[in-house]
């Protein structure tokens, strides 16, 4: 007798599984490009100073709860830029297979003559769990993964980004610091 409810379960556990794998592909080319195209010229910023401003968030305000910090970077907020789920394996900068079609939407937008000769930064965001520290150095190794797979599998020129991970020192709902809405990867179009 139990079977029919093992199998009634698994036809309806297949769409919700479905659900989520096509949730990662709902982006368009188009809604990206539009999202970051408009950059007039080069931003008055770096990837090394923003990394540089995420480390001195952790050192100024000591703690695991960067809620209580400040946010990295006004100029960033100013820019044009796009948020994206990337999926990784847990604690583990191995994206996820289910990723890379999203991954693909990304380089296929990078590839439009609209963005052409801009230049991204590829930024890598946790949730708060865990020491700040780690976050931060596991979300470069994340952002890195991203911009690795974007020039090695879609052939994005690799002097078109940059990676910078910020771990959890910008959360996307601070309200909810654990929240898997602050797990993302970000692009920011700092321009020419």
């Amino acid at each position: 007798m139990k079977l029919p409810h093992l199998f009634a379960a698994s036809i309806i556990a297949l769409p919700l599984t479905l659900a989520g794998a096509q949730a990662q592909t709902q982006l368009s080319r188009n809604e990206i490009v539009n999202s970051l195209q408009g950059a007039q010229s080069k931003a008055e910023i770096n990837a090394a100073d923003v990394r540089a401003q995420a480390l001195q968030n952790i050192q100024q305000y000591p703690g695991d709860n960067a809620t209580t910090s400040l946010p990295i970077s006004a100029q960033l907020a100013k820019l044009r830029q796009f948020n994206v789920e990337i999926t990784f394996d847990f604690d583990s900068d191995r994206i996820r297979p289910e990723s890379y079609e999203t991954i693909g939407v990304i380089a296929d937008a990078l590839h439009t003559p609209y963005l052409w000769g801009q230049v991204f930064f590829v930024v890598g965001h946790t949730d708060a769990k865990g020491k700040r520290e780690y976050n931060l150095e596991l979300s470069q190794r994340r952002a890195n993964a991203v911009r690795e797979a974007l020039v090695t599998t879609f052939f994005v020129p690799s002097e078109q980004l940059e990676a910078i991970g910020l771990g959890e020192e910008q959360l996307r709902d601070p309200s909810n610091p654990d929240g898997a809405i602050n797990r993302r990867v970000q692009l920011i179009n700092v321009g020419f």
